[in-house]
């Protein structure tokens, strides 16, 4: 029997983990099928579970990503602290009884994509948008020795709003990460609305959107001189670890 893994999420269009995968099962003659759940509620999850049972394993996309934990049978401590989880491993339980675990691979490829672009320098990070995906980023700039601050549209507990976004700030918080969907294909006209004119060449701009290869967001980083980078890496470095997570 063919053995399935797939994504579920709300909308799906962007995906990009379907075709790499089906890439990966091809070229490595694997007897696997990777497919888009798109679903916008997530009382739909378990009806997928039932019409497929050859089902090995999920990704978790938004806006599911913090909703989809209470459905769960448990969590690694990771995907806990996180708040958030991106992956599911499906294990057998007591009597066969499927067992679903939830994972977060978020975090090992976010630090392991922005390592590579930090200097001494960069010592406190701004984190647009609160969402499932902005809490494994905080947790793994904190495990790289950067203290975070979100970036919220309206007031929120430990949080600054981008009204309250000064130059004084922007020169203290050198590493800026959007965590929004703000940019994203189709509606690339958008972007975060922070004081880009105070960007300096010592600013590192990471969009975790990797539809369009250059965001407008990223391009506004880039014509002050910023060292800007997608999320394409980190996605790739998640998708190889949700493998991993699936199959170990």
């Amino acid at each position: 029997m063919i053995k399935k893994y797939g994504l579920i999420g709300f909308p799906l269009g962007h995906s990009f983990s379907k075709n790499y995968f089906n890439n990966k099962f091809e070229a490595e003659c694997l007897d696997c099928e990777y497919i888009n759940f798109e679903i916008r509620d997530l009382k739909e999850l378990k009806f997928i579970l039932r019409e497929n049972p050859a089902l090995c394993g999920l990704n978790v996309t938004l806006p599911h990503k913090v909703n989809v934990i209470p459905l769960l049978d448990s969590i690694t401590d990771n995907a806990r602290n996180i708040g958030a989880v991106n992956v599911i491993k499906f294990r057998k339980g007591t009597f066969g009884k499927l067992h679903l675990e939830g994972h977060n691979s978020d975090i090992t490829g976010f630090m392991q994509s922005i390592k590579p672009l930090l200097n001494e320098t960069h010592k406190k990070a701004l984190i647009l948008g609160t969402g499932g995906s902005s809490k494994a980023i905080f947790h793994g700039l904190k495990q790289l020795g950067i203290n975070a601050t979100f970036v919220s549209r309206a007031q929120k507990e430990f949080c600054v709003t981008y009204e309250e976004l000064t130059e004084n700030t922007l020169s203290n918080y050198t590493v800026i990460v959007n965590a929004t969907p703000l940019g994203m294909y189709p509606k690339t006209d958008y972007c975060p609305p922070i004081p880009y004119r105070y960007l300096t060449p010592n600013h590192i701009l990471y969009d975790l959107i990797y539809n369009p290869d250059e965001t407008l967001f990223m391009k506004k980083g880039k014509d002050r001189g910023a060292v800007v980078k997608n999320g394409l890496e980190m996605l790739l470095l998640q998708a190889f670890v949700s493998w991993e997570i699936w199959n170990g």
